[in-house]
């Protein structure tokens, strides 16, 4: 995939991008010069906008995605009376945006140029459904209008959409945040009704957080060869996986309330909650001393089935070095002591070969994380799709450990530099923040996939900042698809690594707030780091604010006459080596020589 222009029509404008706020990403010559993965840098003051066209892409593709699913909540539509025809993904969403890009779809179109890929363009107008057009049709010229139907438009779609955000930040997350409950409610759905469920999300929008990391890295460390694990080995000094756990607790007690909804959708069949319990695989009474009636539910039964089934549940019990059922709690207890046997389970339980990667093993885990969310209501959930509050994830019960459906525990790996297996939690926040965006980025590099990533670099030190883009290219390469990435960014080292076509700098408008984007007008490859500082970030001293006022004291008390000698000394003996202190000195130097 490759973005070409974007134009936000909404007369609102969204979040701080103001109504016509357009960006051309490419030209026509940037498309003949580039080579291989070439992400967009994007740069600016805090405030300035950047973040933002990262989320507004994320929340484009989220309502196209919405409007493509099979199986979505019936609490997600508006009510036909008052928006024919609506989609609550239009909350959170440009009500009116044009969006451009080049894209290979799997069956061929009737295209001209662009190496055989799709010239696309969607335009939204407000209140009324996206239109698609093809621009590069072989046979016509001009826009030609496509009729799209779920296969053609989901092929015209990216295969993932992939966000991450290195802090609390939830600006980007929201539309993730919303497609993690659309995914637990097609599940849930499946579930109710007793229909088959493919064991994995439907929509392609995935979000890493803290919740998903884990299930990220173990995918990378259980599947990547040595070679494509070198920014772990370099930088984390990760050896090998040695162990861990899974914990899945497979029911959970349900309220008599409940129990209608699997019940039969016949409106003429009336059922009692006995024959509902009765009929339904997932349901049973639970019997003891209580004269209360209570519930359970397997809310993982879907997921399991056979030794030998090709459910999710039964292929993580085939790779499990051991595994036991507490009965009691109903909760089952995987644990992998990670060697070759290992991997090579993993591999052909999850089509490591077949897929180019183990997406379908995270995959198996997104399904099970998603089930967490069982604990947020429906009505909660209704108002959560119209919400475009940053703190909807707030209002969501957060569970105890011992009360989700699925956790990992006890990853333990081996580190080159310390003697003993290292716990995943004794990292630092830096490490962490590595493995998370490279990755997410390893994990998805077979994939024709639009990346969003929000300063990944916040925890680095200096030196894995600088290196950065040499990881990104080392996770991409021999990837075999075309990829998409912005990255946002307050590291100079980022910009040094790009060409100034690859760089965007945001410039919010003091007075009218209008948020404007622009190239460099200087080579920004292989530039100093007190360049970009000051042509990018407008900070023109290479020193702290501290130290500048210091030095600015000691410069008015030169001016005010006192002893030039004793304050180079004092200059000298207080502050360290720098420009501004070098241009200092010299200023006083050449003072007391026009006095000589």
């Amino acid at each position: 995939m490759k973005l070409l222009r974007l134009k936000i029509t909404d007369q609102k404008g969204f979040r701080s991008l103001q109504a016509g706020f357009e960006h051309c990403f490419r030209s026509e010559w940037d498309l003949q010069e580039e080579q291989g993965l070439a992400p967009f840098v994007c740069a600016g003051p805090n405030g300035s906008g950047k973040s933002n066209l990262l989320e507004v892409l994320a929340a484009i593709f989220y309502h196209l995605e919405c409007i493509y699913l099979e199986n979505l909540p019936d609490s997600f539509r508006f009510e036909e009376e008052t928006n024919p025809g609506g989609f609550r993904s239009e909350i959170a969403t440009p009500n009116g945006f044009e969006i451009e890009y080049l894209i290979r779809p799997q069956d061929a179109l009737k295209t001209k140029g662009y190496d055989g890929q799709a010239y696309v363009r969607i335009a939204k107008q407000p209140s009324e459904a996206p239109r698609w057009f093809l621009l590069n049709h072989e046979e016509q010229e001009g826009a030609v209008e496509l009729t799209i139907g779920q296969t053609l438009a989901r092929q015209l779609l990216p295969d993932y959409i992939l966000g991450y955000s290195s802090g609390e930040n939830e600006i980007l997350s929201l539309p993730f945040f919303k497609m993690r409950f659309i995914q637990f409610d097609e599940y849930g759905q499946a579930l109710k009704q007793q229909l088959p469920y493919p064991g994995r999300p439907e929509s392609r929008l995935v979000y890493l957080d803290s919740g998903f990391s884990q299930a990220v890295l173990l995918c990378n460390l259980l599947s990547q060869d040595a070679d494509a694990l070198t920014p772990f080995r370099d930088d984390v000094k990760i050896d090998e996986l040695r162990e861990f756990r899974i914990i899945i607790r497979r029911s959970i007690e349900v309220d008599e309330s409940q129990i209608p909804a699997f019940g039969s959708r016949d409106e003429n069949k009336r059922e009692t909650i006995e024959e509902i319990v009765k009929n339904h695989s997932a349901l049973s009474a639970i019997e003891d001393e209580s004269q209360t009636k209570r519930y359970r539910l397997n809310l993982v039964g879907l997921l399991d089935g056979s030794d030998t089934s090709d459910k999710i549940i039964p292929r993580l019990m085939r790779c499990a070095t051991c595994w036991y059922l507490d009965e009691a709690s109903d909760t089952l207890y995987l644990d992998y002591r990670v060697n070759d046997a290992t991997r090579q389970a993993f591999g052909e339980n999850f089509d490591f070969e077949v897929n180019r990667s183990p997406i379908a093993l995270f995959q198996a885990f997104q399904v099970l994380l998603t089930l967490n969310l069982f604990a947020v209501s429906d009505s909660l959930k209704a108002d959560l799709y119209q919400s475009d509050s940053h703190y909807v994830s707030e209002t969501v019960p957060t569970l105890a450990s011992d009360e989700r459906i699925m956790r990992f525990k006890f990853v333990k790996f081996r580190k080159t530099d310390v003697a003993e297996p290292v716990m995943l939690k004794n990292l630092s926040d830096g490490e962490h923040q590595l493995l998370h965006s490279l990755g997410l980025c390893l994990l998805f590099k077979n994939t024709n996939s639009l990346f969003l990533l929000d300063e990944p670099e916040t925890h680095f030190n200096p030196d894995w900042r600088s290196n950065f883009v040499t990881r990104l290219h080392q996770c991409f390469q021999g990837a075999e698809d075309s990829h998409e990435m912005l990255v946002t960014t307050h590291t100079p080292f980022l910009i040094s690594d790009s060409r100034p076509e690859k760089v965007l700098v945001f410039k919010k408008d003091i007075e009218t707030g209008t948020v404007s984007v622009s190239n460099p007008e200087y080579n920004t490859l292989g530039a100093s780091i007190n360049k970009i500082t000051m042509a990018t970030f407008g900070k023109r001293e290479t020193i702290g604010g501290y130290a500048q006022a210091m030095l600015e004291s000691l410069r008015q008390r030169f001016e005010q006459g006192e002893d030039k000698e004793q304050l180079i000394a004092e200059i000298n003996r207080q502050l360290g080596d720098s420009v501004e202190k070098v241009l200092l000195i010299k200023t006083i130097l050449d003072s007391m020589e026009g006095q000589g």
